[in-house]
Formats: structure tokens, sequence, C-alpha cells
């Protein structure tokens, strides 16, 4: 805190935060018009420059010369977090390149307090000592062999997104495969139950995850292939122990009796057993059922329209979090899929802002594009790391997007339950247009969207969709005639 300084505010009163805020703030002065620190206000609570406002305190850098808040030694933060970093690092005790850009990329951030702030944690302190030390290598193996830890991911994704670490083929991906490592260790003990896991992890999630595209092998997606995978192997560890039997030889009366003996998280067995059954003759396929909800939950319409009127007026929310709520509550979007938009979704054209979403895109309404506009020219979080980002909604770790329990957590201060919305905004849109065009619309399958139709008691849902089912038929040429 620059005690001495001498402000001048309308109220004779402010507090810490806003304060140093204010202290670090750039901008341009009322009264001189020059873009530089504006520490002071008027009596009419406009910005003014050090001049202007009358403060005589030092503010200038006694080694770069900036204006800006002399942080220790008479340095500014920038200054000291490069000579912090350079006896850490030691960039030069042997030579690296790769050490000498992590340097200017920290220390030339947006937001240098929050680096200088990172720095001093203990978890961050150890891994930059290892680094300067040499004792930690720049490559992805050597962070594989440390405990994981949101430090270690974090460090690894800040020298990845600035090319100082070779980008990962996708970093769900990776994540997933090192879990499936460890969990193939701890089935060891059971020998067939491993193979038959490994076997299904690799030819029937990891080759899903990697066929797909960036926007598909999601979190989410990663998740739920565990999730399958860690049901599928207590089912083969229970049907040893039990039955003493392999996975070859699994009949439908044990997978009754395990789905009857436990909780309904043992229904995400299904996936295993229809990729078992590839390699069994069909009399001998097995299943087990859907887990379907048992309801439907919704908000009324006027709930929805009263949380997008929050959207457009709850200013002390983030700008960004209101953007990706007003695509939930418009668009009925998942969230992992909003994590991952890209800011190409987003396109500019001289009648109006258009979304893309799948095949066809939509327009963006006028009294929302604004804000729209407005988080494009300055998307959040990209100021300690994450610059130069392609995603729409950055996270804050470097080069990510935003984690979609993250989305989930934000829109409560909007009032937004996303299940009910994304609910009701699916039925009302299917009330208003075909299933087959809203599944060009949105992304979604027009089987999903026909049946939210049907829920919602709209008579011939899937009308159109059979007319231009059948129209195609028309129009293709029947097969030749087999030669006898």
């Amino acid at each position: 805190m620059v005690a001495k300084i001498r402000v001048r505010w309308p109220d004779g009163a402010i507090c810490g935060r806003c304060f140093t805020d204010a202290v670090r703030t750039v901008g341009r002065c009322a009264q001189c018009g020059e873009e530089r620190l504006v520490p002071g206000r008027d009596n009419l609570g406009r910005s003014l420059c050090r001049d202007c406002a009358g403060i005589d305190t030092n503010m200038t850098c006694d080694t770069c010369g900036a204006e800006a808040e002399r942080y220790r030694g008479g340095s500014c933060v920038r200054c000291v977090i490069r000579v912090d970093l350079i006896a850490i690092l030691k960039p030069n005790d042997p030579p690296d390149l790769r050490l000498r850009r992590l340097i200017d990329v920290l220390a030339d951030s947006g937001r240098p307090e929050s680096i200088h702030t990172w720095m001093r944690g203990g978890a961050a302190a150890s891994l930059l000592a290892q680094l300067g030390e040499r004792t930690l290598r720049l490559d992805h193996e050597a962070f594989d062999a440390l405990p994981r830890s949101a430090a270690v991911e974090h460090l690894r994704d800040l020298l990845t997104h600035h090319h100082i670490l070779p980008r990962l083929e996708d970093k769900y991906i990776a994540t997933f495969e090192r879990w499936l490592a460890r969990r193939l260790h701890e089935l060891e003990p059971y020998p067939q139950v491993r193979s038959s896991i490994e076997q299904f992890a690799t030819w029937h999630h990891l080759r899903r995850l990697r066929s797909a595209d960036a926007d598909t092998a999601t979190v989410t997606a990663a998740l739920a292939a565990r999730q399958e995978i860690t049901e599928a192997g207590k089912f083969l560890i229970w049907l040893a122990e039990e039955h003493q039997t392999d996975p070859a030889d699994i009949n439908q009366a044990q997978i009754d009796q395990y789905l009857a003996e436990g909780t309904s998280t043992r229904k995400h067995i299904r996936n295993y057993l229809h990729w078992l059954n590839h390699q069994r003759p069909r009399s001998a396929h097995v299943t087990a059922p859907y887990r379907t909800a048992q309801t439907t939950p919704l908000v009324t319409q006027d709930q929805r329209i009263r949380m997008v009127r929050n959207c457009l007026t709850y200013d002390n929310v983030a700008l960004s979090t209101r953007v990706a709520a007003l695509i939930h509550l418009l668009w009925a979007q998942p969230l992992n899929k909003i994590a991952r938009l890209h800011t190409d979704a987003i396109e500019l054209r001289p009648a109006g802002m258009r979304l893309h979403l799948a095949a066809v895109s939509s327009d963006i309404p006028e009294p929302i594009a604004r804000l729209f506009w407005t988080h494009l020219r300055a998307p959040s979080n990209q100021r300690a790391g994450n610059t130069g980002t392609h995603w729409l909604f950055p996270g804050f770790r470097a080069g990510q997007p935003v984690h979609p329990n993250t989305l989930s957590q934000r829109f409560l201060a909007l009032g937004i339950n996303t299940q009910r919305v994304r609910n009701t905004t699916l039925r009302t849109l299917t009330q208003q247009l075909d299933a087959h065009s809203l599944a060009n619309l949105l992304g979604y399958d027009a089987g999903i969207l026909a049946e939210h139709a049907r829920r919602g008691g709209l008579v011939m849902h899937t009308y159109p969709s059979v007319l231009l089912e059948r129209s195609r038929s028309q129009r293709t040429p029947p097969a030749a005639p087999i030669q006898g």
C-alpha cells in the first residue's frame, strides 16, 4: 500500500481494494486527456492522472522508467518478477532459450500482480526452483512423473500454450490415458479382468475420442468413459469373485442379478456388454437397460424470461458468464459444448450477428447482440497467461477453455438451474420448429428433439422429418435388379 499518495475522491473515503486498483489503473485523464495512470478522482468521480489530481508521490519505476506503482525497492512489479525469475530459473547457467521465453511471458503478463502472487505460492515456487536447478526437464514425460496436482497442470498448460512445451494431441485424451494406466495397474491382481478392460478402453473409448473432432472430445466425454470403465471393472471383479466366471462366459442371469443388487450406476456396464457382444455369437448376446431419468424437471416460461432479463441487467456478474448463460437459455446448448465454443462461432455481418452451432447458423437477437460484441472485443481471463486463445470463453489455465462445472456454478448467480432450463428451452423450441430443422440449427440428434416434442404433447411432431426422408428416398434411383 502506497500510504503517502494524496488521492482526491468525491466522498473523501475509499476502501483498500479500490485504492489499490485505482493506483494500478491506466486510462485517459478527464482533465488533460493523456493516457496515464489515473489514481485520482475529481468531484464528479472522473479519473485523473497524478499531476491533475495533485498527487506528488513518486510513481516511476527506477529500473525501467515506466509510470507504475513502485512495488519493491523502487521497481515496478514487472521488473521485480523479471529479477526474481532470473535468480530462480538461471536461464544463462547453462543457457536455455525456453526459460528466457518463460520469463518474458510471465513478466509481460497483463496482470503481473497475479503472476507475482502465483510465484510466491509453495507449489509454484518448488516447480520453478526445480526448473532452475535442471532437476525437472522441460518435456511432458518429466511432468507426467510428478505427483498430479493443480500446480503441475497449471504450469504444464502455461508452457504448452506459449510453445515452450510441444502441444499434446488433446489435453483430455492425454489426461484420460494417464488415468487409464493407473486404473489398469490397480487391476493387475485380476489378469483376465485387466485384459478385457484394456481392450474395451482402447478399442471403444480411446478410438472414439481420437476419431472425434476437437469439440466432441471434451472433458465430459472423457469423464463418461472413465465411469463406464470403472463400472465395467467392478462388474468383472464381482463376476470373478461371486461366480468364478471369465468375461467370455457372462450370461444374462448374472447380469440381472448384479443390477438388482446394486445402485442404478451399475447400468453403465451397458456399453461394455454391447462391445463384448461383437466377440460372441448372436445367441449369446447380453445387455443391460438404459439408465433413464424418472422425471423431466422444468421451469416455467415466465421464469426463463426472468433469467434472460437477469443476463441483460445484472452488471455485477461477469460479462462472459452472462453471454454463456444467454446461449444456454436461448439455444439450449449443454455446458460442455458452450465451454468449447471458438470465437469464430460468432459471425459478424453488416446485417447483424449470427451464431454457428451446427449446420445452419441463427441470428443473434438485436437486444443481446451488444453483449456478444462487447465480449468478443475483450474476452475474460486473457491477462495472466491465457493470451491469444481462440476459445470464446477462456479458462484460468493457459490455452484451456472454461470448465463446464465452473459455468454451472457461475450460472447460479443468475438464478439458472441448467438441467431445468435446457429441458424447458428444448420443449419450447420443438413447438416452434420441426425436429429435423431444429437439429440442423442446434446440433442435437433429431430423435432427442422429437422426444422432447412428444413429451410436450405436440401432435405429429415427427411429421416434417418423415416427409423429408420420404422425399429423399423417392429421389434416390432404385437399385439395379439382381440377375439370376
